[in-house]
């Protein structure tokens, strides 16, 4: 019997002509009708194909995609950790320049130094075009700007350790105590600024201090230093000064005699018995006029005994010193 056959026709009723139609039967129509559910078949099938390839993730790309997440997730955490220390390093820096830098009267490190131009620089340009570019480059911004911080903070505490070492020395070299004992202040006489002068009767300022004692009484240094003058000097009679480095300089006058070996060039350290107190040069009476420089400009002497009194006899010694309206000399 032959597979297909035209002797037993099939009729199709067809609603348009209202007509039972013949269905052909052929080998080609057949083959027409395989083609056509052949097609369907495989149009649904590269659907399918492409629904499950862009909806449903291939095992690698669920891999790659926790991987993804991992990698955010360390970022992210990375990021508050950075967060973290930076916070950390600018209290740092801020301690160092208004604390430690101002006690040891040394400039502050400027921002700019510390920070430098991390956020303008187009070195992290690279990282735009990348999915996850903005955490990287945030992320590696924040590296650079906590290593350059680091570094500037490690450089200046190794400044800070030289300025330590130095302020130490230079504290033995600041004028300190008074110039003679003097721990009940009978002996504060004349104070500085402007005062009537004793001889002339006019009003002058007196660029030191004025302190009465006997005769002979010890004069001390008030710090560490050199002795640059050591001899008679016009109005001030027998007279020593000293540099005491880093821009002080005292000087004492009116001295009845020079310790026995004093010369100039001799070391002295605070505390050392240098002269004793006389009436020489232009004076009305046994007593040591005392003088304090910094850089060139004569100050205040009573603002240098910060060693030598308390903050209650500090008072009671201006207090007399101003009640003085004439000097001895």
């Amino acid at each position: 019997m032959a597979l297909f056959s035209s002797e037993n026709p099939h009729y199709k009723y067809n609603r348009k002509t209202l007509k039972y139609e013949r269905i052909d039967n052929t080998v080609g129509y057949h083959i027409r009708k395989f083609l056509k559910v052949a097609a369907l078949g495989i149009v649904l099938g590269f659907g399918t194909f492409i629904l499950l390839i862009t909806f449903i993730p291939s095992p690698s790309q669920k891999k790659l995609a926790e991987e993804n997440d991992r990698i955010n997730s360390q970022y992210q955490l990375l990021t508050k950790q950075l967060d973290d220390a930076l916070e950390v390093m600018t209290l740092i820096q801020e301690r160092d320049d208004n604390f430690y830098r101002v006690m040891l009267q040394a400039d502050s490190i400027p921002t700019a130094l510390r920070t430098g131009n991390i956020k303008n620089s187009t070195r992290y340009d690279q990282w735009d075009n990348l999915r996850t570019g903005t955490i990287v480059k945030e992320t590696t911004q924040k590296m650079d700007l906590l290593n350059r911080m680091l570094y500037t903070q490690s450089r200046s505490f190794d400044e800070l350790v030289e300025l330590s070492k130095e302020h130490e020395d230079r504290l033995l070299h600041i004028p300190a105590i008074q110039p003679v004992s003097n721990k009940d202040l009978k002996r504060t006489a004349s104070g500085y600024g402007r005062r009537i002068d004793p001889i002339y009767k006019t009003v002058r300022f007196h660029k030191g201090m004025d302190f009465s004692a006997p005769t002979g009484t010890d004069i001390f240094a008030t710090a560490d230093g050199t002795i640059t003058s050591i001899g008679w000097k016009q109005g001030y009679g027998n007279c020593i000064v000293i540099n005491h480095g880093y821009d002080y300089e005292t000087l004492y006058a009116h001295i009845h005699k020079f310790k026995e070996g004093l010369r100039r060039g001799s070391k002295v350290s605070r505390g050392d018995v240098i002269a004793s107190v006389g009436n020489t040069g232009k004076s009305t009476g046994p007593h040591l006029h005392y003088e304090v420089k910094y850089k060139g400009v004569h100050q205040n002497p009573q603002n240098y005994y910060f060693l030598d009194l308390t903050p209650e006899e500090y008072d009671e010694m201006i207090r007399i010193s101003s009640n003085s309206s004439q000097t001895f000399d």
